[in-house]
């Protein structure tokens, strides 16, 4: 059958889902009459549809089963038609296919091919057919179709987006993490986890962190290879978040992961070395933190740039130091490229008379106008700038310093407890509410 991938213990369907409803031939009603088309009279395997048809309003993360006694499933299709779709189209399927069609709903099958699990959660307030076709070995078919509906939501328990990092059509950094903001807060992180894939064209194994409850990290095990396409499939519709909680609408995030710039300083030396592609192409002289109190010490660690400015007002209020207090400062820079959410950017500084020689900034790394003006126009956000030398050690969650945590304590943190490889293979777990 064409689509089926297949694996050592187990094989894989991808099922379409349309939004048009068509009418069935030649098949009989999963739990309708044995005596029936397809029941216990007619030649060619039983099959068996889970939710069947009549099922009361079905939670949206459950997963649609199909078993055959008597034969091996050749077939499986999923349509769905969500209510606001029949509504805009005025009760007709025809324009609400617009919203569904072409949109896969994969499923496993098992290695003897007599059963079939989705990959996928349902959409919520959605009617939902699914077609299943099997066959015996003496080539008899049999077809069964069954029908029912999933549980809506409403506004208030929904999971939607609020941010999402880089943004579709950005090319980024080989250090640029993928961070999704949700808008409410989220207990079934691993659900939620299992229902993002990410796909790049040099695989790599990568796994989620969670910031806060709202907050969601992927990273690759080491630095992305540079020039390539990476794709965030956020299938969130039907996951639930938390209990009655649902995603109700997929996003997709195409981003590309451009040359490889990393910088690096070691604070003592007064000096910035960038290298493009391995090869050293500027050292930068700087002055750094001054480092008497904690929030005047330049953080040491991988850090990796997050938005640039051709001004800036910097004012330590932002960063828990208001007017008034020790330290206080405003001041108007040029050429900043943030490198924490501690208030740490490289930026020009014409007045710091210590540039090369002697640290005597606020915990920025201070430039030449010159020197700035080039690096902030060289650099991507997700670019990577490892600086040691000081006491002060870069928080993990401090900006995006997410590279902080080696690999193996990244992947302690999932929430899966595995890594997710980026060939398109799927995600480690099941994106359906526990024991089902």
């Amino acid at each position: 059958m064409k689509g089926r991938v297949f694996r050592p213990a187990a094989r894989r369907l991808v099922a379409a889902a349309a939004a048009v409803v068509l009418v069935a031939t030649a098949c009989t009603t999963a739990g309708g009459d044995p005596g029936g088309p397809g029941g216990e009279d007619a030649p060619g395997p039983e099959i068996t549809v889970t939710p069947g048809t009549g099922a009361a309003p079905v939670a949206p993360n459950t997963p649609v089963r199909v078993e055959a006694s008597g034969g091996t499933i050749t077939d499986v299709r999923v349509e769905q038609v969500a209510a606001d779709a029949l509504a805009e189209a005025g009760g007709g399927a025809g324009e609400a296919g617009a919203d569904a069609e072409g949109r896969e709903f994969p499923g496993t099958l098992s290695g003897d091919g007599t059963r079939w699990k989705s990959d996928r959660n349902l959409t919520p307030g959605a009617s939902v057919s699914v077609y299943a076709t099997a066959e015996d070995a003496g080539g008899e078919e049999t077809e069964v179709v069954a029908e029912f509906h999933t549980e809506g939501v409403d506004g208030d328990s929904r999971l939607g987006l609020v941010s999402n990092y880089p943004r579709s059509g950005q090319t980024v950094g080989v250090g640029m993490p993928v961070v999704v903001g949700f808008d409410v807060p989220v207990e079934n992180k691993a659900q939620v986890e299992n229902s993002i894939e990410v796909t790049s064209e040099h695989p790599v194994e990568g796994a989620w962190n969670w910031v806060d409850d709202e907050t969601a990290v992927f990273r690759p095990r080491e630095y992305w290879e540079p020039r390539q396409k990476v794709s965030v499939d956020l299938r969130l519709a039907g996951v639930e978040a938390s209990e009655g909680v649902y995603g109700t609408e997929d996003d997709r995030i195409d981003f590309e992961v451009g040359r490889e710039l990393v910088s690096t300083m070691h604070v003592p030396d007064h000096e910035l070395e960038v290298e493009i592609d391995g090869e050293l192409v500027r050292t930068i002289p700087v002055s750094n933190g001054k480092g008497l109190e904690r929030f005047n010490t330049t953080t040491s660690g991988t850090h990796v740039t997050m938005e640039k400015y051709a001004e800036l007002v910097m004012d330590s209020a932002t960063v828990g130091i208001p007017e008034g207090s020790p330290g206080h400062y405003r001041l108007d820079v040029d050429w900043a490229v943030r490198t924490s959410d501690s208030g740490e950017f490289t930026h020009a500084a014409p007045w710091n008379g210590g540039i090369g020689h002697a640290n005597t900034s606020n915990g920025c790394t201070n430039m030449s106008v010159r020197d700035a003006r080039w690096f902030h126009d060289q650099a991507l956000m997700g670019d990577i700038l490892e600086t040691t030398g000081t006491g002060r050690e870069l928080e993990w969650d401090n900006g995006w310093g997410f590279w902080q945590r080696s690999w193996k304590e990244w992947l302690r943190h999932s929430e899966t407890g595995e890594p997710q490889v980026t060939d398109g293979s799927g995600t480690p777990g099941s994106v359906h509410g526990e024991g089902l």
